[in-house]
C-alpha cells in the first residue's frame, strides 16, 4: 500500500518534472526569439546611427555652404554700396556739367544779345 502511494507520488513528480521541462523549453525558445529580436534591434540601431551621421555631415556641409553664401552676399552688398556711391557721385558731376552747360548757353545768349 505504501509502495503504491509512493508510486503515485513518483508519477506525479514525473509529470510535474515533465511540465517543468516543457516550460523550460518554451522559455528557451522565447529567450532565443528575444535574442534574435535584440540582434535585429541592434542592427537597426546601427543603421540609424549611420544615417544620423550622414545627416550630421550633410547638415555641416549645408551650414558651410550657407556661411560661404553669407560671405559672398556681404561682398555683393559692399560692392553694391560702392556702386551706389559712384552712381551718386556721377549724378553730382552730371548735375554740375548740366549747370555749366546751361551757364555757358546763358553767357552765349547774353553775348549774342549784346553783339559781341
Amino acid at each position: 500500500m505504501v509502495n503504491d502511494i509512493y508510486g503515485i507520488f513518483n508519477d506525479i513528480y514525473g509529470i510535474v518534472n515533465d511540465i517543468y521541462g516543457i516550460v523550460t523549453d518554451i522559455y528557451g525558445i522565447f529567450n532565443e526569439i528575444y535574442g534574435i529580436v535584440d540582434d535585429i534591434y541592434g542592427i537597426v540601431n546601427d543603421i540609424y546611427g549611420i544615417f544620423n551621421d550622414i545627416y550630421g555631415i550633410a547638415n555641416d556641409i549645408y551650414g558651410t555652404l550657407n556661411d560661404i553664401y553669407g560671405i559672398f552676399s556681404n561682398i555683393y552688398g559692399i560692392v553694391n554700396d560702392i556702386y551706389g556711391i559712384f552712381n551718386y557721385m556721377y549724378g553730382i558731376v552730371n548735375d554740375i556739367y548740366g549747370f555749366l552747360m546751361e551757364f555757358l548757353e546763358l553767357i552765349m545768349a547774353l553775348m549774342e544779345l549784346w553783339n559781341f
